[in-house]
């Protein structure tokens, strides 16, 4: 069956296809008995817009996109949340999508999202991403683009971030307060911004407190997994029996690591202390309770909702937009792991 057209709903009621368009967006020089008559047969031809009609019309789509690493990181998840709650304030809808830590398929969603005709995009980029051709382009086409968390800082964009370094820095410097002398630390892979920025957060709080920087205490993931949490919790009490300490890159890691250390009767905090990054809901729940720099996952979803949102306005208003950069606040939630 064909789609139900407005010249269709035009020709029964004997009215100008201006004044059904008119009647559907609710203008007020349409009279009432008429956006009831055109209402109610709209409704009972089951008459829905073409979207690209309406992209031609309005040069909008009234949809942006969003490309995140991984759906199911709790991390991720409240992204999602704030993104979609302020989305949906607004009349927008979200296409999600996945790059699964990859640079080629992030790349062919940046394509799809681009066809496809979206206001705005959202990313997060890949562990892989090491090439910004593909964010170079969505600039290119003047298609406003907001980054957040694993960020590019050459590509001028607007971008939602934490301050890494700091938040790290406090989370080793947690640790050094609690006594700890010998913190090893579990990074993430070379190339994303946050797990360099963590990673330099560290050294820089081994060396305000006169700790020697010994890159044998340094393990990179690969995947950023529990499993490799429980593999370099192995290794570090095998390489280095004397570590008191461990910074993790982020929670399910840290998770990971409190796994081995219960299965193998290591003591956590008295012999090891731990702490993660996140504060993820898993960390609430393992014993003993996991210590972790709190990161505001949700209020980052919505921040990069309503900066991409404030350009999309300035844009319709021929107003210059200049790129911004929100910065939120971390904090560390102490917990059983570093008492």
């Amino acid at each position: 069956m064909k789609d139900i057209t407005l010249k269709q709903i035009a020709e029964k009621l004997g009215i100008s296809i201006t004044t059904v368009s008119k009647a559907l967006k609710d203008y007020p020089d349409v009279s009432p008995k008429t956006k009831k008559a055109v209402l109610d047969l709209a409704e009972e031809l089951n008459f829905t817009p073409n979207s690209y009609a309406v992209y031609l019309r309005t040069n909008e789509s009234k949809t942006i996109g969003l490309i995140i690493p991984e759906v199911v990181h709790h991390f991720f998840s409240g992204v999602i949340n704030g993104i979609i709650d302020e989305a949906e304030k607004n009349g927008y809808l979200v296409i999600i999508l996945q790059s699964g830590e990859s640079i080629a398929l992030e790349k062919k969603q940046v394509d799809l999202l681009i066809n496809k005709r979206v206001d705005g995009i959202i990313i997060s980029l890949s562990n892989e991403s090491n090439n910004d051709a593909h964010l170079k382009e969505i600039l290119r086409r003047d298609i406003p683009l907001v980054q957040f968390d694993k960020i590019s800082k050459l590509i001028p964009s607007s971008k939602i971030i934490i301050d890494d370094q700091k938040a790290a820095f406090n989370a080793v410097e947690h640790l050094i307060k609690k006594g700890c002398k010998k913190i090893a630390h579990i990074r993430g892979p070379l190339n994303p911004q946050n797990s360099i920025d963590r990673f330099l957060g560290y050294k820089k709080a081994l060396e305000k407190n006169n700790i020697t920087f010994d890159p044998k205490l340094v393990y990179a993931c690969h995947n950023v997994t529990f499993d490799e949490g429980r593999v370099f919790a192995e290794q570090i009490i095998k390489d280095h029996p004397d570590v008191d300490g461990i910074f993790v890159i982020t929670d399910l890691v840290a998770v990971g690591v409190l796994s081995y250390f219960n299965e193998n009767n290591i003591s956590v905090p008295s012999q090891i202390k731990v702490i993660g990054f996140s504060n993820w809901f898993m960390s609430q729940v393992i014993t003993p309770k996991l210590s972790t720099v709190d990161q505001p996952s949700y209020e980052m979803g919505v921040q990069a909702f309503r900066v991409l949102f404030d350009e999309l306005q300035m844009r319709k208003e021929g107003k210059v937009v200049a790129p911004r950069i929100v910065e939120l606040d971390t904090s560390i939630i102490e917990r059983e792991s570093s008492l």
